[in-house]
């Protein structure tokens, strides 16, 4: 196994770079549980959220383009050249059927919708960023998967195919593809698993250079020193896209509170803040709209550039940067 062979994996699994626990002191798996089933309204939105339909195989893009497709789904299309990151079209974010639905009128972007993918990146193999049904529809329109060490194995399970080309990056593993695309695995607080066991495959973030332009993509994390490590290794990035939702005070370790998500923004020296993970999926007990409001509040107060599209809204680098408050309904 070559993922043994890295300074991250240590006593039999994959370590973060500071000590990590799952849950805050004073928490269980069986009071968070019970909270889990006594979910307050307020996590669900209380109508069909609003959404975009762009023509994505059309997209004119000289200068780097994102559409987001709600959680932490988005292609970025720069001449030419088109990057999916952890795509979730099934409807679901969970193995079980009927459950971890996403909410009315976020789901309307289809497998079919996507063009061939030049590069598609799997930031970690937990099921709301790696999908077993996208991913069998997917596969034969893409032409090179990145993700960390140990997660192809995952994707070849959901695929049912040896034959597809992977590339497993450790942290500050370094690759470049057709000349103007340069990828970095870079460091991440999180963790992995799919069914009981974790631990076995590396969770990162991404430094996306391409045709000049630097995207982080930020994939799962708590925060933690190393946003300004790669700040100050890539920075200053044109835009970051940075987890802000599923937060909870029972595990404030493994994701960003979003008054967190605005520093770690400030850590990278981004210039403008994209907030994902959020909008789709209930995964945690707060509000479904809290984790953009509360991180619009943050952004204002630290003075961090905000944009906020609607699912499928094309934000355009150095162009346009959709903030309307759709989410007040």
């Amino acid at each position: 196994m070559v993922a043994k062979n890295s300074s991250n994996f240590r006593s039999g699994k994959f370590q973060n770079q500071s000590l990590t626990p799952m849950l805050a002191k004073g928490y269980s798996w069986w009071r968070i549980l019970h909270k889990q089933f006594r979910q307050p309204k307020s996590t669900i939105p209380p109508v069909s959220l609003p959404s975009i339909r762009t023509e994505l195989a059309s997209l004119d893009a000289e200068t780097p383009v994102i559409v987001w497709f709600g959680h932490s789904s988005y292609l970025i299309c720069s001449k030419g050249k088109y990057v999916l990151v952890d795509p979730v079209f099934s409807g679901s974010a969970s193995p079980i059927p009927g459950t971890v639905k996403a909410f009315p009128g976020t789901d309307i972007y289809k497998t079919e919708d996507m063009p061939p993918i030049d590069l598609m990146i799997i930031t970690h193999n937990h099921y709301d960023h790696l999908d077993r049904k996208t991913l069998l529809k997917l596969t034969p329109a893409v032409k090179v998967f990145c993700t960390g060490l140990g997660v192809g194995k995952d994707i070849i399970k959901c695929t049912d195919n040896r034959q597809l080309d992977i590339r497993e990056m450790d942290w500050w593993d370094r690759m470049t593809f057709d000349d103007n695309i340069v990828l970095t695995a870079t460091p991440a607080r999180h963790f992995s698993g799919r069914g009981f066991v974790r631990g076995r495959s590396l969770w990162s973030s991404f430094v996306l250079e391409i045709d000049g332009y630097k995207i982080f993509i930020g994939g799962d994390s708590g925060y933690d020193r190393h946003f300004k490590a790669i700040g100050e290794s890539f920075g200053p990035f044109d835009i970051a896209l940075l987890e802000c939702g599923q937060y909870n005070e029972a595990w404030p370790h493994i994701h960003m509170m979003p008054e967190e998500t605005a520093q770690a923004a400030i850590d990278l020296q981004a210039q403008v803040l994209m907030p994902v993970h959020w909008g789709k999926f209930r995964l945690a007990n707060h509000p479904w709209n809290e984790p953009v409001m509360r991180l619009l509040d943050a952004s204002k107060a630290k003075k961090v550039k905000l944009t906020t599209p609607l699912i499928g809204e094309p934000v355009w680098i150095d162009k346009k940067y959709p903030n309307t408050l759709w989410w007040q309904l």
